[in-house]
């Protein structure tokens, strides 16, 4: 799908304040990875799908007129509502030491092919952040400050400068927001601004969005050879398969860059750099 391991250079920089507090310059070799709890995740959902499509009915009419059983819930003080964030939590757990484990491997790889030591390449984590999660989180709105749980699908943080919950060496700044493209064009990092905590409970989307469903993207990429088109415009892509290629083209995705565009103008995050991709392994 679209998870991915990419190789990127930093190829411009838009706020040159926060990318030095971020470590980043033009011309700079980085790794994203995008990744997550993958079947565990997958299995947590669907068992809480199973058990709650049998029984949310008895928490009132609002749980029981949902259109579309993907949406079934529970008041998160129920057995159901503690039994499910308590897995989810675990899953997140899971995601989070997994990409750990695949920053360490590619470092090293990285390190291996360059003849360097790891300490001599120089790698740091920038920042890892999760999507597709819900948290427990306080939040200003209507004028009082609430305990509220924050649904993120689709979604990640994306908090302002000088809250208490960004990092002290990004606190100033903004926390690290990234945005990935496409595996041809190019990816974002950028900063959280006070207008996310005021007006997305310091939201930002997490990526570009498809245009184009895989099975469309799979009809347009029939007789193409995506692996070539990726190498001739100077980008090295390894897969599993053909069909990952063919559902993951870059025309089968926005144009990040307009995504990007949006959210700036918004004031939701600030542009600080994109990155354009060397090399791409997609899982």
């Amino acid at each position: 799908g679209n998870h991915f391991l990419e190789v990127q250079r930093v190829d411009e920089i838009f706020d040159e304040e926060a990318a030095e507090a971020f470590g980043l310059h033009e011309g700079q070799i980085t790794l994203m990875i995008h990744s997550g709890s993958r079947g565990l995740g997958h299995q947590v959902c669907d068992e809480t799908l199973h058990r709650l499509s049998r029984r949310f009915e008895r928490y009132g009419p609002d749980y029981a007129a949902l259109p579309d059983r993907q949406l079934a819930c529970a008041p998160l003080s129920s057995p159901e509502g503690k039994t499910y964030l308590g897995a989810m939590q675990a899953a997140a757990n899971f995601a989070w030491a997994n990409r750990q484990v695949m920053t360490g491997l590619a470092v090293e790889a990285l390190a291996d092919t360059l003849g360097l030591s790891r300490d001599r390449l120089g790698a740091r984590l920038l920042y890892d952040v999760c999507h597709n999660i819900a948290k427990i989180e306080e939040h200003r709105f209507a004028g009082t400050s609430r305990r509220v749980l924050v649904h993120r699908k689709g979604a990640t943080r994306a908090f302002g400068p000088n809250d208490p919950r960004v990092p002290e060496p990004y606190r100033s700044i903004g926390q690290p927001v990234m945005i990935p493209g496409d595996m041809g064009r190019y990816s974002y990092v950028l900063a959280g601004n006070a207008g996310a905590m005021e007006g997305t409970f310091g939201s930002s989307c997490h990526g570009a969005g498809r245009v184009l469903s895989r099975t469309a993207a799979r009809k347009k990429a029939k007789g193409r050879r995506i692996d070539l088109e990726m190498k001739k415009a100077g980008i090295e892509v390894r897969s599993k398969g053909y069909r990952t290629l063919a559902e993951e083209m870059s025309e089968a995705y926005k144009d990040v860059a307009d995504v990007v565009d949006v959210i700036d103008g918004a004031g939701v995050s600030r542009k600080v750099a994109r990155l354009v991709p060397l090399g791409v392994i997609k899982g």
